[in-house]
């Protein structure tokens, strides 16, 4: 087996389920603590520098760092946690090997990714000092609430960081843009009643079918992004009813607008709460965004991007740049100053899937390609 496919089989081997606000139980694989441990052996056995630290309780980031000639320093950051596993039709930690791909949860999103920058830093750190230092990151929580990459925005606030690699399945393109997304609940109230007597209530369910048709026909009013196209808005959960002989008084809807560089999502949820409100006036709420995360928009030439692509022009590889419609920790370490880039092995569309999966082959070229990008780069000003 290949060193990529050993640890890779031990990283998904280790159930690290977001809690998502819950409690954290390490007997049934839900926190990432386990993990994280393992990330640290793994990289102090090969003399990497490498320690825990604790964002909430029970929920550690892991942080390695590789000195380097130049005091400033590269960040690669991927995170921990994967999803739930059910309705998986395979093994969601056996670490299957088939056809040259790795199936179980986590395998592609971001433990693939993560795998091949683990094999990155431990290469660069037996080579000698690289031109800047390198500081890896595993965090917490990047499937719930991000609280792992805030954490560690907090703890490189006195380290001069260049730039970020952040590791999602890619497809190995370096993704410069993506989308933010805010999510939001609807309700419409109306009056219950005794469904014999429909006339005599005001069915909040039927109020809500013509919401849905108003967010069905009407797509957000912004000009498209080169790289990500068109803003979205769709409807993502629906809840109403309480017995079949009562005509329901609430309906809720949640929402989900992506947004594109150039949008506030606060100042979208505004937008759209005046909007649907207006709709049937009086008998439609809109509560505050229950999630709420900006888009990335890193300029091309940006020095990591650009030692990015220049790897993948040596490695034969589409050296482009693209955007991605998801979002990521890409985006909090651009609003904390650091440029970022996201980037790594595996398909976003094999991502929480019921066979979730990675070409193994992806995993070493992509580990290959981020260690020339450490070598590689340049920066104007760097000492000679």
């Amino acid at each position: 087996m290949s060193a990529s496919g050993e640890l890779l089989r031990e990283l998904v081997g280790i159930a690290s389920v977001n809690p998502r606000g819950g409690p954290v139980d390490a007997a049934s694989g839900i926190g990432e603590a386990a993990v994280a441990e393992y990330v640290r052996d793994w990289l102090t056995a090969r003399g990497v520098r490498a320690e825990l630290r604790e964002v909430l309780p029970g929920r550690p980031n892991v942080v390695a760092t590789v000195p380097g000639r130049d005091p400033r320093a590269v960040l690669l950051e991927s995170h921990l946690d994967t999803v739930e596993t059910g309705g998986m039709v395979v093994d969601p930690f056996a670490g299957t090997i088939r056809d040259g791909r790795l199936y179980g949860r986590g395998a592609c999103d971001a433990k693939g990714p993560l795998a091949a920058f683990m094999l990155a830093l431990a290469n660069l750190a037996q080579d000698g000092p690289p031109p800047f230092g390198v500081v890896l990151a595993g965090v917490m929580d990047e499937e719930h609430a991000y609280q792992g990459v805030l954490g560690l925005i907090d703890d490189l606030a006195d380290t001069p960081v260049v730039g970020a690699v952040v590791g999602e399945p890619t497809g190995l393109v370096a993704a410069t843009a993506h989308k933010g997304v805010v999510r939001y609940t609807v309700r419409t109230l109306g009056t219950a009643g005794h469904s014999s007597r429909p006339d005599k209530a005001v069915n909040a369910v039927t109020l809500m079918a013509r919401v849905i048709g108003h967010v069905n026909r009407t797509a957000p009013d912004v000009p498209a992004h080169p790289l990500l196209g068109s803003a979205t808005r769709c409807v993502t959960g629906i809840r109403g009813g309480e017995g079949p002989n009562t005509v329901p008084g609430r309906c809720e809807i949640d929402i989900d607008r992506r947004t594109l560089p150039g949008e506030d999502p606060l100042d979208v949820w505004r937008m759209d709460r005046k909007e649907l409100t207006a709709l049937i006036p009086g008998h439609i709420e809109v509560d505050e965004p229950f999630t709420l995360d900006h888009s990335l928009d890193t300029p091309a030439g940006s020095p990591v991007p650009a030692a990015l692509s220049r790897s993948l022009t040596a490695a034969g590889r589409d050296a482009s740049v693209h955007g991605m419609p998801f979002g990521t920790d890409a985006s909090k370490l651009a609003r904390a100053g650091i440029p970022s880039v996201v980037f790594g092995p595996g398909s976003i569309s094999d991502a929480h899937s019921a066979d979730e999966s990675i070409a193994l082959a992806e995993v070493d070229l992509a580990a290959r390609v981020i260690t020339e990008t450490v070598r590689s780069l340049d920066i104007e000003g760097r000492p000679r």
